[in-house]
């Protein structure tokens, strides 16, 4: 962490990436981590509002918070650091009964120094019901969002295949695939035709940012610039911009005719894209 404060006072994110999912969070996650305006907690993905209202979260979220402790206790070891008592006495407070609360959510952002701006990215807040997003609105009254959106079908697939490899299940064929497409989350967390309607209909545009996934690989400075001018954020040399983080697992290539299914089964998210983004978002979406 470049800043913490110790005795700082519970607050509210001023900047929220709500996904989508395998939509590229991580890596804007990683590029504003750099930014000497903005605050991460020492963890990626806090679930508070999906925890609130999607509960059948509450059932890997433990493991989330397992695995993202391991994590930074792991990057601590790697630098030959010890990770100071201020940090563990926050990741035991993090993870003790009662969590998910509104005393939990802003105690998370308590050491994020004055001046410098809260960040919470969880690709969850995306699928929100629409109380999900009226919380939002009611309890964020000042944070701006960013929604990355990427292709229906090669959001889906790369969905897929981290699924299927944390299950420890990837197909030896790429035949293999094909049994797998009825994963219900493949559509659901792909569904923009539902979600960014909720979105939009609460916060204009001065508030919510809705980017295309492939301007990180064709212009991930422009992109910065962007989101930097977004947020009122002075421009900054980011160190990292060309690394791909938390890369796929080796895999079998998806077969082409999986995508097909794909691409007729995710026909009105395609038809809800191209009537409500020009030509040039839509072609930069992969």
């Amino acid at each position: 962490m470049r800043a913490w404060d110790a005795e700082g006072k519970p607050r509210k994110p001023r900047v929220v990436c709500i996904g989508a999912q395998k939509a590229g969070t991580s890596w804007l996650h990683q590029q504003l981590n750099e930014h000497p305006k903005i605050w991460t907690t020492p963890f990626k993905e806090l679930h508070y509002f999906n925890a609130r209202h999607c509960p059948e979260h509450r059932q890997w979220l433990p493991w989330h918070f397992r695995e993202a402790i391991r994590a930074t206790e792991k990057r601590f070891r790697a630098r030959g650091e010890e990770m100071p008592e201020d940090m563990v006495r926050y990741l035991v407070g993090m993870t003790a009964d009662p969590m998910f609360t509104q005393k939990w959510y802003r105690q998370a952002f308590a050491p994020a120094p004055r001046g410098m701006l809260p960040l919470d990215t969880t690709p969850e807040y995306s699928a929100l019901p629409d109380a999900g997003v009226d919380e939002v609105a009611e309890f964020l009254p000042r944070a701006k969002f960013i929604y990355l959106i990427r292709d229906p079908v090669a959001r889906a697939v790369s969905q897929l295949r981290m699924n299927l490899a944390r299950r420890k299940a990837l197909p030896k064929t790429a035949q293999g695939y094909l049994h797998h497409l009825d994963d219900a989350e493949l559509a659901d967390r792909g569904d923009y035709a539902a979600y960014l309607p909720r979105w939009q209909a609460r916060f204009p545009p001065d508030r919510l940012l809705v980017l295309p996934y492939g301007r990180i690989a064709t212009d991930p400075a422009g992109l910065m610039r962007e989101i930097e001018a977004f947020l009122g954020l002075d421009p900054f040399a980011y160190s990292r911009l060309d690394t791909v983080f938390h890369r796929g697992a080796d895999a079998i290539e998806f077969p082409e005719e999986g995508r097909a299914i794909l691409r007729d089964r995710f026909a009105a998210q395609y038809e809800f894209l191209t009537a409500n983004f020009d030509a040039a978002f839509n072609a930069a979406l992969r």
